[in-house]
């Protein structure tokens, strides 16, 4: 049995939109270079393995053969490759030629000068007619011609499972126009490592803070075996967030209080050998999406930056890669972009 609930609208005032693991949202660069991005972010804290990365190069594929011959590359979406690490760029190369050689293709890698920022990714994907790239390694996807003046309801189809793994969405979609479904067109795949994907205005995730408060305000939250005796240790009162029943910790901390409270928690824990699960929440745009989630009978939350306003949604599913379609009329507007989740593992 299949029920449709509406998780609430998005608005896209750039006509561009993008679908993203919220929790990758800390390695978007916006119009910067993705060297700029600090690879701790990435979990690298080796200091070559950082260079590396720091270090990393983006090639564009030219020549009369270059769609075909990076399609059969087998390497990135896309007609360029990106953040190839510094001390695998020569050998890509050199594998890419040999490619070409054998496949009697014409084209060639070129090194660009800087590398490409993440949201010119996002515009010239869409531009190109919608799809996938990469950023860090994790597929985006990047859908042009979205209606820029109004609100978009975002829709998720529930279906009960008789295998035993229950309940959960087969779909997320945008609705973006009326209309019968003439032509569908693959828009490859999204990465999910966070169980969530949010749907954004690609000049709005320009301004997303996801790490640093926005009121220099942060919360602390604990859970888990050990949470009654920390919360009676530390006069820990219970969180009161909606959705979070049974949580302790504190809210609306300026930000070196948090920050001492969660040390003096974590340093609790990890002396004792206690079980329990500690939570450093700065009041950041992610922390403030990721409340209504938490508090969602759907597992959905909005917030606006500036006219735009984001969603982000559970997948229900938890990690991996899911496709996506974009669907149109025929007269070629884009009438919804879906999220499939029913053939997941």
């Amino acid at each position: 049995m299949e029920e449709t609930f509406e998780l609430g609208t998005i608005t896209c005032p750039s006509g561009n939109l993008v679908l993203i693991d919220a929790g990758h949202l800390g390695l978007w660069s916006g119009e910067q270079s993705p060297a700029d991005i600090d690879p701790a972010y990435l979990g690298i804290e080796d200091p070559a393995t950082a260079a590396d990365v720091t270090g990393a190069i983006d090639f564009a594929v030219t020549g009369p053969d270059a769609s075909q011959a990076v399609r059969t590359f087998h390497r990135q979406p896309g007609p360029m490759l990106h953040d190839i690490p510094a001390s695998k760029a020569a050998e890509l190369e050199a594998t890419f030629n040999e490619h070409c050689r054998t496949a009697r293709l014409h084209a060639r890698l070129e090194a660009l000068p800087i590398r490409e920022p993440h949201a010119h990714r996002a515009r010239r994907t869409a531009e190109e007619g919608g799809g996938s790239f990469l950023i860090f390694g994790v597929p985006v996807i990047a859908v042009g011609g979205i209606p820029r003046n109004r609100h978009l309801p975002v829709l998720a189809t529930q279906v009960d499972h008789s295998n035993g793994i229950g309940t959960r969405w087969s779909e997320i979609s945008i609705r973006t126009s009326d209309g019968q479904v003439h032509s569908s067109l693959s828009l490859g795949d999204i990465g999910v490592d966070w169980a969530r994907i949010l749907f954004g205005d690609t000049d709005a995730l320009n301004t997303w803070q996801h790490d640093e408060p926005v009121d220099g305000m942060a919360d602390v939250a604990f859970w888990g075996a050990a949470a009654d005796e920390a919360a009676t240790t530390f006069a820990a009162p219970e969180l009161g967030e909606p959705g979070e029943d049974g949580i302790h910790g504190w809210t609306g901390l300026p930000l070196p209080k948090a920050i001492d409270k969660a040390r003096t928690l974590s340093r609790w824990k990890d002396e004792t050998g206690r079980r329990m699960a500690v939570d450093f929440r700065p009041h950041s745009h992610h922390w403030q999406i990721m409340r209504d989630v938490r508090a969602s009978p759907h597992g959905a939350g909005t917030i606006d930056l500036g006219p735009a306003r984001l969603l982000c949604a559970m997948t229900t599913w938890g990690d991996g890669y899911f496709p996506v379609t974009a669907d149109y009329d025929a007269s070629g507007n884009l009438l919804a972009v879906r999220v499939q989740f029913s053939d997941a593992p």
